[in-house]
């Protein structure tokens, strides 16, 4: 590490340079949840392991109060992509010219760090807080999300865990820390389809159906539709065609089937029923031999207005003097696990600016003040 040093071992700074010390591509977690336990039991906080197969997933909670404030995070990240094209080794924060590299910087250690931080000093200075305060954490999220948040939650609501409030510490941000609160996301529904025809010569095209003949027309009725108009808080429906597969390699055969994975982010204008009913009717006009396969990553969910909202944006207010805007803009998050629980979701965090991207970085001033945040928050609920 470069340019610093820190004596307080407990600095959101120091506490985000230790997670993001630790190997935790997805799904591994590398043992960064078993430091915050470490961090934060002496303070009081219980932890609840709720782990599937490989998955890491905690609830580390103060207090057996209602109402719950749970903060919400990911402690795996993606991997590096190509070493060398890091300025920095991935896996060694660094601070350099007020930034702090490394994976995970951005999206999430960070926040964790923060949540780490600003739940240790309320429990501190109120010991008997107006509720109870929850860390969430789980190493599935950047995955495939199969068994983290969606399998954890469901065991903590068996066990009679009800949450009233849920902030996700995703990277909201866009130009300066905090200048957007997330208070919901859009749907995600994904498809696998397969289309046939019949494999032939490329020069006797009357004894073969090329599939990717077949599939094109109907695949541009298909980018050319108008969902829906979007609402005040939903940007329109879109899809987007992420991968085409087709062909033997060979230059001169007419290919058997071509495969498609498409997505489509949807407001609460549609149900996933109503692009299903769309998506077959448009193929099937097409006269299309093909199969396709449905994956609803999430529905889409909406925060208007709550406790939780106000808190944040007065938090914002007092600690940072931002006025923040409220979006539902982005992908999906592990907050639409939380949101049909009939929770307060939103998420609030650092820049996205190089989130996922070799030489993600955070901004070194960005994680106290982020901390501060957290923190005035939970006075504001719970103090």
């Amino acid at each position: 590490m470069t340019e610093y040093s820190d004596p307080d071992k407990n600095s959101p700074l120091q506490l985000a340079i230790e997670l993001i010390k630790r190997e935790s591509v997805t799904p591994e977690d590398a043992g960064c949840m078993e430091s915050i336990v470490q961090h934060l039991q002496p303070s009081g906080f219980k932890p609840t392991w709720l782990d599937f197969d490989d998955t890491r997933n905690l609830w580390l909670k103060y207090g057996d109060q209602k109402p719950v404030f749970a903060f919400l995070g990911h402690t795996d990240v993606v991997p590096t992509g190509p070493l060398d094209d890091w300025r920095f080794a991935p896996f060694e924060p660094t601070i350099h010219d007020g930034y702090l590299y490394g994976r995970g910087a951005a999206d999430m250690k960070s926040s964790i760090a923060a949540f780490q931080w600003a739940a240790q000093q309320f429990v501190a200075s109120c010991p008997e807080p107006k509720g109870s305060i929850a860390l969430f954490l789980t190493s599935d999220e950047e995955g495939i999300a199969t068994n983290g948040i969606v399998k954890a939650v469901e065991a903590l609501t068996q066990q009679g865990e009800i949450m009233q409030w849920c902030l996700v510490g995703e990277p909201s941000s866009t130009s300066e820390l905090g200048d957007v609160i997330k208070v919901g996301r859009r749907g995600s529904l994904c498809a696998s389809m397969t289309v046939k025809g019949i494999q032939g010569h490329v020069a006797y095209p009357h004894l073969a159906q090329n599939p990717i003949h077949l599939l094109a027309p109907a695949l541009a009725d298909l980018a050319a539709e108008q969902w829906d108009n979007g609402n005040e808080y939903f940007p329109p429906t879109s899809l987007q065609v992420s991968n085409i597969n087709s062909g033997t390699g060979a230059e001169n055969v007419i290919p058997g089937q071509v495969d498609v994975l498409f997505n489509l982010r949807f407001s609460t204008e549609l149900t996933p029923d109503d692009i299903k009913q769309r998506v077959h009717a448009n193929f099937d006009r097409h006269q299309l031999d093909y199969t396709i396969h449905w994956r609803l990553s999430g529905n889409p969910f909406l925060t208007n207005g709550g406790e939780l909202v106000g808190a944040t944006q007065s938090a914002l207010q007092a600690v940072a003097a931002r006025s923040p805007k409220l979006s539902t803009a982005g992908g999906t998050s592990d907050g639409r696990f939380i949101a049909p629980l009939g929770v307060q979701v939103i998420e609030l965090g650092p820049l996205n600016e190089t989130i996922h991207k070799v030489n993600e970085c955070v901004r070194v001033d960005d994680i106290e003040l982020l901390a501060k945040v957290y923190l005035r928050i939970l006075q504001e609920l719970l103090g």
